[in-house]
């Protein structure tokens, strides 16, 4: 079955921190030696909240108990299908998180230096929306190879 373009990303917070997944693991990654939020591709059937629970328990052990729907990011790219990302911040959460996850290294990163980490440069504007805005947004990024062309934000 091909991957859905429907995916989640979560920014866990904790005492003004980000949990933050470095994608090192994988040789055939898109993001690879990025830094990403947790989530991933939909499975079929699931409803955005299950696929945000079920990646966030699959990469972090963690289980999420209270978490907010933020917005909604369009990516275009000449190099891979259209993505609709449903993102998200979660702020209460239970469980310990595990030593080791099959897709990247897990580590706290205080909000203050996400600047100084590999992102891909539309996830510097969505990181600054989540901390300058409250209400819902709706960001379309469109990237050729991996240089961002465009942005529009509604």
């Amino acid at each position: 079955m091909e991957k859905s373009c429907l995916t989640t990303l979560c920014y866990i917070e904790r005492d003004n921190k980000y949990l933050m997944m470095h994608r090192v693991k994988k040789e055939k990654d898109i993001n690879r030696d990025k830094w990403i939020g947790v989530g991933g591709h939909f499975e079929e059937n699931e409803s955005p909240e299950e696929c945000l629970l079920r990646e966030v328990k699959e990469e972090t052990g963690l289980t999420l108990l209270s978490y907010r729907f933020r917005g909604l990011i369009t990516f275009i790219s000449d190099r891979w299908q259209t993505e609709y990302m449903c993102l998200y911040t979660a702020d209460e959460y239970e469980g310990e998180l595990l030593p080791e996850c099959s897709e990247g290294t897990l580590e706290w990163v205080d909000r203050h230096r996400l600047r100084e980490l590999n992102l891909w440069e539309g996830d510097y504007i969505f990181l600054d929306l989540l901390e300058k805005r409250q209400d819902f947004f709706s960001l379309k990024l469109r990237y050729e190879g991996n240089e961002l062309k465009e942005v529009f934000l509604k």
